[in-house]
């Protein structure tokens, strides 16, 4: 048997982890790491609620930029965040980005028809592994800014102004803390092949990459989707077939596929559900093997 550890065990061992202070005791549980991979996923979740906006009809644009100072932006042109007072007596924005599981994708009337991230589940985590996050938000002709620093911590409250810029849209900058990566220095491939990827899934959807430290940028914008995708995918191979696209809706269900044959010995197939891509395939994959 094992040894007996020595420490007691009573009602003082049990601790209550609170709000964001969890996600900082236990990155990994909620980004998978703290080294590049969980680096990059801070900005995925924030562009996936972009993504979302752009899902549900709202906005076409998204705008990530790298700074030179390692932080990051991403802007987008949809409907802006909400900025009143939330039910519980605490700003929206504010809820958005320090109460955990807060958003508007859970209940079936929420903001969203269809969604790949989790709003605030995302952007809370986000803020919480943050030196320093900034939200600006533009409703209206108002132009609204809350900054929250040392892993969430609300600095002053919401401020509000008047302002020219015609298109509502939510940008959300930040820096990683350094005392929970190993590194925070973004590296600009990883990022361009992930926001490729979402251009291809939503067909004209605009995703600008920005990247200071080197004067490098990119535009990822395809009028066909998918069917830009698979040439794209197959663009170092010969090809047997003209590419076939198909699309239809069903009780809700919009589908797209779209496939070609090419001379090599192996398949390609990738799958995904509200642009999130399912790496252990699901009913839409396998039906598609079949049918």
């Amino acid at each position: 048997m094992p040894k007996k550890i020595k420490t007691a065990y009573d009602d003082t061992s049990i601790q209550v982890l609170e709000g964001l202070e969890a996600v900082r005791k236990r990155p990994g549980m909620y980004i998978g790491s703290t080294d590049t991979r969980g680096l990059h996923h801070l900005v995925y979740e924030i562009v996936d609620n972009s993504v979302d906006e752009a899902l549900s009809g709202y906005g076409d644009e998204i705008k990530v930029t790298l700074h030179k100072d390692n932080s990051i932006s991403v802007k987008d042109n949809g409907r802006g965040m909400p900025t009143g007072m939330h039910a519980s007596g605490i700003p929206t924005v504010q809820v958005i980005f320090t109460i955990l599981h807060a958003g508007g994708k859970f209940g079936q009337e929420g903001g969203y028809k269809t969604s790949g991230g989790l709003h605030g589940v995302g952007a809370s985590v986000v803020n919480a592994l943050s030196e320093w996050l900034t939200v600006t938000i533009v409703r209206d002709g108002v132009e609204y800014q809350q900054t929250f620093i040392n892993g969430g911590k609300p600095s002053g409250t919401l401020t509000s102004k008047k302002t020219t810029r015609q298109k509502n849209g939510t940008t959300v900058h930040f820096k990683p803390d350094t005392t929970i990566f190993s590194t925070i220095k973004y590296s600009y491939d990883v990022l361009s092949e992930r926001l490729r990827e979402s251009a291809f899934l939503l067909k004209n959807l605009r995703i600008e990459l920005i990247d200071e430290r080197n004067d490098r940028s990119d535009v990822f914008h395809y009028e066909e989707g998918i069917k830009e995708f698979v040439a794209y995918l197959n663009e170092d191979k010969d090809t047997l077939t003209p590419i076939a696209y198909f699309s239809g809706e069903n009780n809700q269900i919009e589908v797209e596929f779209s496939f070609q044959y090419n001379d090599g010995y192996s398949e390609n197939i990738l799958s995904f559900v509200n642009n999130v891509r399912t790496k252990d395939g699901g009913t839409h994959e396998s039906s598609m093997k079949t049918a």
